[in-house]
């Protein structure tokens, strides 16, 4: 187990997105909530820092929670390969899905409890009784009843689910049962998500979030966003005089260096070529497979008013990247096969991309650049908790087309903020509502508007503060409700 720095940073630049109002009402609460900690520590446990939402969620939360005064730390789990196995059958799992079809019996709970006590050993060392412990997806879900015994205040945190119950599901719930029937307070993406044996008393709705001045969301001259793409090897096109560049996490200048690593025949394609792109994990219910075949019938002219001249990028991670992801190479390899059936024709305009993880902020910078130049951004999930890609591609200004699935749907006004394929398995629909986006410049800066107020309205960091505000005082509440009670 180890902690990730996270230095502080005021919201004084929300002023100008959301107004003083807003963020002078923030700052008050929370001077309130610092009063009422009374010196604790909220601790966040997740299970990776970089390489995934979550991951960038903290990072986001907790730099502005350190600007406005509240104590907050952050620490990441750590296991042996069997023990991510088993996680990421949870995942899939959660999402009503087999994953690799691998059993959640009790010799996977011994090893889970192993990895989870060997973690509590050492987070004993830093958390107090009184503390806040913020437990984050299935992987810490075992240190919940330990942490309660230490006398921490717990709160659970989900960010994946699956409306409908199901074999898989209800699989999932029962292994992770025994570790959450206690539980003092959980939070889901969404109220759907919770299961059927949590009383609703213990639960809290708390949607995500993206922070607008990150690496990834900072706005970024076009000079810049070529330059960048020029440079990962992503578009042909002569570099300006601006450079691959974007502002750090930690406001110091950045220039990107590294190349993509890409899956292609033949050269990028050139600046001016519209293309279509999907940034996501490599991960079977991000549904890489589905997407390259729509596109096929996009490009072979089933949908009506196709463009002509149109590509498809599909970027993900580093395969070798993120720590507790292990399908992603096997994920990678099945759409790398199915790259290699496509016809040549439309094998020629299909970019693999996997985006170097070696330097975080210039991973980021790349995404971003990617999603500011991309004609239509595309995340086709079969499954999807709530989809940070789809708010980062809204906030872009960006058409967004993307599955009726999951959080998606929260996000999403279908033909206002952006088109929802009702059918993700369609892959006719998908092809049309593509074609009809791409030949229609006006419908796409509707489109993109729209999105970008939905997501500065609802989803920015600001908006996450306050109802994580909202869920330490009901916490804090719920603990001295129960400190009344007599003995």
């Amino acid at each position: 187990m180890f902690q990730v720095d996270v230095s502080a940073r005021t919201l004084a630049p929300f002023v100008e997105l959301v107004g003083g109002e807003r963020v002078a009402r923030v700052t008050g609460r929370a001077a309130s909530i610092a009063k009422l900690l009374g010196g604790r520590v909220v601790w966040n446990v997740n299970s990776t820092a970089v390489g995934g939402g979550v991951a960038e969620m903290l990072r986001s939360l907790l730099r502005y929670a350190r600007g406005l005064g509240i104590e907050v730390r952050w620490v990441v789990m750590e296991g042996e390969p069997d023990f991510f196995r088993i996680t990421k059958r949870l995942h899939n799992a959660l999402h009503d899905e087999a994953g690799d079809g691998s059993a959640l019996g009790p010799d996977e709970a011994a090893a889970y409890d192993r990895v989870t006590r060997a973690n509590m050993t050492e987070l004993e060392r830093l958390v107090r009784p009184g503390d806040v412990v913020i437990c984050h997806d299935p992987q810490t879900a075992g240190l919940v009843p330990l942490l309660v015994a230490k006398g921490a205040r717990v709160v659970w945190r989900c960010h994946i689910g699956h409306e409908d119950r199901g074999v898989h599901v209800d699989a999932g719930w029962g292994f992770l049962r025994p570790y959450l029937a206690d539980v003092p307070v959980a939070a889901f993406s969404r109220g759907a998500y919770a299961p059927a044996w949590l009383p609703r008393k213990r639960f809290v709705v708390l949607p995500p979030n993206i922070d607008p001045f990150s690496v990834k969301n900072q706005l970024m001259p076009e000079e810049a966003v070529r330059d960048v793409l020029v440079r990962s090897e992503l578009v042909s096109a002569p570099m300006s005089e601006v450079g691959p560049v974007f502002v750090r996490e930690d406001g110091t200048p950045g220039r990107v260096e590294r190349r993509a690593r890409v899956v292609r025949e033949g050269t990028p394609p050139l600046w001016h070529v519209p293309l279509v792109v999907q940034v996501s994990r490599w991960d079977r219910m991000k549904d890489h497979v589905g997407v390259l075949e729509s596109f096929a019938r996009l490009v072979r002219g089933d949908a009506a008013d196709a463009p002509l001249d149109t590509h498809l990028v599909l970027a993900g991670p580093s395969v070798s990247g993120v720590a507790d992801d292990p399908e992603g190479p096997s994920v990678h390899a099945e759409v790398k096969a199915a790259w290699r059936a496509l016809p040549d024709a439309v094998r020629r305009r299909v970019h693999l991309v996997e985006l170097p993880m070696d330097d975080a902020d210039e991973n980021a910078a790349m995404v971003n650049a990617l999603q500011r130049h991309a004609a239509v951004i595309v995340q086709k999930s079969l499954r999807e908790g709530f989809g940070l890609t789809v708010t980062e591609a809204m906030w872009k200004r960006r058409p967004v087309l993307a599955s009726a699935v999951g959080g998606i749907q929260d996000q999403i006004r279908d033909g206002v903020d952006g088109l929802l394929v009702h059918d993700p398995t369609d892959r006719a629909e998908t092809a049309a509502l593509l074609a009809r986006v791409l030949s229609d410049p006006e419908l796409g800066v509707r489109l993109g508007d729209a999105a970008y107020e939905r997501v500065r309205a609802d989803y920015l960091s600001v908006a996450s503060l306050e109802r994580w505000a909202d869920l330490l005082e009901l916490l804090h509440d719920a603990r001295s409700a129960a400190s009344a009670q007599p003995a």
